[in-house]
């Protein structure tokens, strides 16, 4: 009798902690999410573990498309804290046409870029990768929930996996509420 109320009540204490934060037995990692770089290889993320992510949907044809030039100086200055992970997308203004190889000419050609560079995705709406579910879904990241505005939006994920911050478009990546968080 004494073990079945011991575990009775270990059943009802283990209920009412989930009850009361219910995000303690999430199963969603942005850990296990995969991802594709631009030449077609893994991004394994758990590569990232201990290090800060800066995720960063990319395009070509935008008036942000000069933060280019501060994301790489963010990644060749804090490089050894945040490892920095652009995201092409077509889906505002249609100003990411370009093929894979075609942005990763652009990016190196025009702003020397040596970061990580992920296949082109759609950051919203139906066909949504899930990479941008964990970010934009609090169900998924435990956090808060946001909308991708436009290019160039910055999720900071820290070194455990748990979104920080979200940054809107206008931001730059050298802006001091990115660079105090590193």
């Amino acid at each position: 009798m004494k073990i079945f109320t011991f575990t009775l009540v270990a059943i009802i204490l283990s209920s009412f902690s989930l009850l009361k934060n219910p995000n303690n037995n999430m199963n969603n990692s942005i850990y296990d999410i995969a991802i594709t770089s631009l030449e077609g290889k893994t991004i394994d993320l758990n590569d990232f573990k201990g290090k800060k992510i800066l995720f960063v949907n990319v395009a070509s044809k935008c008036g942000f498309t000069s933060q280019y030039k501060n994301l790489q100086k963010l990644h060749d200055t804090y490089g050894e804290k945040v490892e920095i992970i652009g995201i092409p997308c077509n889906q505002f203004g249609g100003q990411e046409p370009g093929s894979a190889s075609e942005i990763k000419e652009f990016c190196s050609k025009n702003y020397g870029v040596t970061f990580l560079m992920a296949e082109k995705c759609d950051v919203k709406g139906s066909n949504q990768h899930k990479l941008y579910k964990w970010l934009t879904m609090k169900s998924e990241n435990g956090v808060e929930d946001s909308t991708v505005g436009w290019n160039f939006q910055k999720y900071l994920v820290d070194e455990n996996g748990k979104l920080m911050q979200v940054f809107k478009s206008g931001v730059s990546p050298m802006d001091a509420s990115i660079t105090s968080l590193l």
